[in-house]
């Protein structure tokens, strides 16, 4: 048994946020998951480092670059390589499981967070391709994201849906979801293969705020948010409107802690992995804050303590004039226009 084994007895599961072919080819990817990662996120920022920094590219980018072919098709035909080899290396995970673990997503090109009907259709064709059970399409959670992860939950494809700040986004993520549900079941389809996570980002709240809050709610904003986030998702959850689905085989969203490695140096290196252990949710996590954690983290049952002191928190946040829900639009449009400059950084060696 290791502390990932014991998180995931606590309903957690760890996630890798980084993927490289190096990662996958060297072993690595599979003795993290005899330790207990349950599975791996990427987006364009992880593609742009690992094309940049692993020598096992090099030879295809030459190849790719002979053929007729955008920077994009170029980026698409190694990043889904990629997926498809995660997905084969997670696929006992995801079996032992029932199909609840195990899970690597892809994310949709940024450029596409405003429209829905170009995330649907780029959604489609990248879940084809990649033609695994266990992968997952990464959706930016704008209102035209998720108005796309509904049509997808219809279609039967899992969504990774991130950059998720604000609880009333995230209650609407759950709504579309159980609308697409609803229809898949209306077409006497099968939803019980269909998991969606939905990814809530933790350090940035705090790395925004904490420069202009009283020491004593330095650090503790971000935690607050997740405590009270999961509050939402268990009462959404366990509702009597859910249930009647849940009867008919579908799945609880997930909520899925992202941006989970410390900004601040000042604080513990697994504060945010930590202070977010509970039941029904993941846990997405960067290779230095992994190794922190197995060497030193804990495993408890985290999430729903201190949940009265973490709306206190909230209250105090408001009475300082701080609406977290205007920060979480500006730091989600922050988020996207990073996922974007490093879309462009990926593609430009690639023209």
């Amino acid at each position: 048994m290791t502390i990932l084994s014991d998180v995931k007895a606590l309903g957690q599961q760890i996630w890798l946020d980084n993927l490289s072919r190096s990662l996958v080819q060297s072993g690595e990817l599979a003795e993290m998951l005899k330790q207990g990662v349950c599975g791996v996120t990427s987006n364009p920022a992880i593609f742009q480092k690992a094309f940049a920094g692993d020598a096992l590219y090099a030879d295809e980018v030459a190849a790719l670059k002979q053929q007729d072919l955008t920077p994009k098709q170029r980026y698409e035909t190694m990043a889904v390589a990629d997926v498809q080899a995660a997905c084969d290396v997670c696929l006992a995970e995801h079996e032992s499981t029932g199909g609840k673990t195990g899970f690597v997503s892809l994310e949709v090109s940024p450029e596409l967070s405003k429209d829905a009907q170009g995330t649907i259709e780029e959604a489609r064709r990248l879940h084809a391709a990649i033609g695994r059970k266990n992968a997952m399409i990464k959706v930016p959670a704008t209102d035209e994201g998720i108005e796309a992860l509904e049509t997808l939950v219809s279609d039967g494809i899992s969504v990774n849906l991130t950059l998720l700040f604000s609880r009333t986004q995230t209650l609407k993520a759950y709504a579309a979801y159980a609308r697409g549900i609803a229809k898949r079941l209306e077409a006497g389809l099968d939803v019980s293969h269909i998991q969606v996570v939905a990814s809530f980002f933790i350090s940035r709240v705090d790395a925004a705020l904490d420069a202009t809050l009283p020491e004593h709610l330095k650090g503790k904003v971000a935690i607050a948010l997740a405590k009270a986030a999961y509050q939402d998702w268990a009462q959404y959850f366990g509702s009597s409107e859910f249930a009647a689905l849940a009867e008919k085989g579908a799945n609880r969203v997930q909520l899925l802690w992202a941006s989970t490695g410390v900004k601040n140096p000042a604080y513990p290196d697994t504060l945010y992995v930590d202070s977010l252990i509970g039941a029904h949710t993941v846990n997405t996590v960067p290779d230095a804050t992994l190794k922190a954690f197995i060497d030193h983290g804990t495993a408890k049952a985290t999430l729903t303590e201190g949940v009265d002191e973490a709306q206190a928190q909230l209250a105090e946040t408001a009475k300082l004039g701080i609406d977290v829900e205007t920060l979480a639009t500006r730091l989600q449009e922050d988020g996207l226009k990073q996922f974007e400059d490093a879309f462009a950084k990926l593609l430009a060696p690639l023209a």
